[in-house]
């Protein structure tokens, strides 16, 4: 039987979301701390023993470092000019890693300007999920890794529509991924508690199965996600990102991806009785999709509710009768996507009671997308202020380096969380922003995001510059949505 690791090398789409063996001599729960008893171990230097101990066994053999090593992905994205092949490229930045000593933390790599080839093709590199591995704010380093090169070129066409008979609007819009839309979306949402690593992981393990030829018989699993949650906590966009995550991790697999994102409620027919069978004609195309082997296909259908309402209110008589069929409709055409080894479904619910129960059991991750915390509220408005000062719309603060401003963790690592606000080493500005967040408490992530721009438009100078003033508008313009807030 392969080992974890033995399978990351063999299928390096998955190598990122694979943890590396548990039995490796460096546990992911301790770490970097536990390096130096790794290195004692590797060279068979032993602790003095007491006296009433009994004489130690033969010592192991030493265990190769690089199985120890860390698994980080290490994103390339090729310039819209190149015409590279991406294969040349990959192998072009492992050789770059492998002559640096770095360390490696989330963020971009910067391009050595001596390498032309990397010069001329690529437009960035960057080093993903490195927190999947860290702890404490502690970093990786170079000796600790194997970077997992994954090259791709985003798609600049937008999503495609045709036209439904009688001219109406299409049942679904499919985008060719990775596509340019979608460049940056994973990394501007920001969650608590590990739920998009938790989602890639399943991803990963989905795949996996399927392409080890588990028997679905004996373990079933049905690559159908749902997450549920009230408006605004970005569970779409979280889908979207995902779909274009795995479009760049499994590139070497599926060399071509798509997006189908299903309009509902174009599949309710005017005509009665007509809608289950626009729910079969839908899939019958999806189905048609899913028949390159070469070809991953994600199928998004958002308010799922809409298409799988819970069927005994039809029964009840408080939904029309034709529910009952689209429901049947997208459950029979769902069980006959299981058997396609290259599709994932993904859904998003406002409210999951309203779903059908025999939908909700189908689905392998049911996963809550709550409120922001305040330490989530504070990051997505420190980002929302950092690309303010980056793009010169409000200054920098002063004391702060660059345009980096201190994240919620490294504040907690110096004071105790309740005292953020009274003590001396916490700067003014952050102080601000965290009481901005706390305002905030009960806002979706979508109203936090467009809190600086409704606080820039609530200062009397448009062009002011001033940090410390569009922070005081900020707290002031968070407190008035707050009470404007419908509870």
């Amino acid at each position: 039987m392969s080992t974890p690791m033995e399978i990351a090398e063999q299928n390096p789409m998955l190598d990122a979301t694979i943890h590396p063996p548990h039995d490796a001599s460096m546990d992911l729960s301790h770490q970097i701390s536990t390096q130096p008893t790794i290195i004692a171990e590797q060279l068979n230097v032993a602790e003095p023993l007491a006296a009433t101990d009994p004489p130690p066994p033969p010592p192991p053999a030493p265990t190769p470092l690089h199985d120890n090593k860390f698994l980080v992905s290490v994103e390339v994205c090729l310039k819209p000019s190149s015409t590279a092949r991406l294969e040349d490229v990959q192998r072009a930045v492992e050789r770059m890693l492998e002559n640096r000593s770095m360390s490696y933390v989330d963020g971009l790599v910067l391009i050595p300007p001596h390498d032309l080839f990397l010069v001329e093709n690529v437009q960035r590199i960057c080093i993903c999920d490195t927190e999947e591995w860290v702890k404490n704010n502690d970093v990786l380093l170079f000796w600790q890794v194997k970077p997992v090169v994954h090259a791709f070129q985003l798609t600049e066409e937008g999503p495609c529509e045709e036209l439904g008979p009688d001219g109406q609007p299409s049942s679904f819009n499919e985008w060719i991924l990775p596509a340019k839309e979608f460049d940056g979306l994973w990394e501007s949402l920001i969650y608590e508690s590990g739920l998009k690593q938790r989602l890639l992981r399943y991803a990963a393990s989905a795949l996996l199965f399927t392409q080890k030829g588990v028997n679905p018989n004996l373990v079933s699993w049905n690559r159908i996600v749902l997450l549920h949650g009230p408006p605004g906590t970005g569970k779409t966009s979280l889908c979207k990102a995902l779909a274009q995550k795995l479009s760049i991790r499994c590139n070497s697999r599926y060399p071509h991806c798509q997006l189908i994102e299903v309009n509902a409620h174009s599949l309710f027919s005017k005509w009665f009785s007509e809608s289950g069978k626009l729910v079969a004609k839908l899939f019958q195309k999806i189905q048609e999709m899913v028949e390159e082997d070469n070809n991953l296909v994600f199928v998004l259908i958002d308010e799922v509710e809409s298409l799988a309402a819970a069927r005994k209110a039809a029964l009840s008589g408080s939904e029309p009768s034709d529910s009952i069929r689209v429901v049947n409709a997208l459950l029979t055409q769902m069980d006959k996507l299981k058997s396609a080894p290259n599709v994932i479904i993904l859904t998003t619910s406002n409210i999951t009671t309203a779903i059908d129960v025999a939908f909700v059991d189908r689905a392998d991750i049911k996963a809550y997308v709550g409120p922001p915390t305040l330490h989530v509220r504070y990051e997505i408005l420190r980002s929302c202020v950092e690309e303010l000062i980056s793009k010169g719309i409000i200054s920098s603060f002063q004391g702060c380096d660059g345009l980096s401003i201190p994240s919620f963790s490294s504040l907690k690592e110096k004071v105790n969380a309740n005292e953020l606000h009274d003590t001396d080493t916490v700067p003014l500005f952050c102080k601000q922003l965290i009481e901005a967040a706390e305002s905030c408490e009960g806002l979706s992530g979508r109203s936090l995001r467009k809190l600086p721009f409704l606080a820039h438009a609530a200062l009397a100078d448009p062009h002011s510059r001033d940090a410390s003033n569009f922070l005081c508008a900020m707290i002031e313009t968070a407190k008035r949505e707050k009470s404007e807030h419908p509870e």
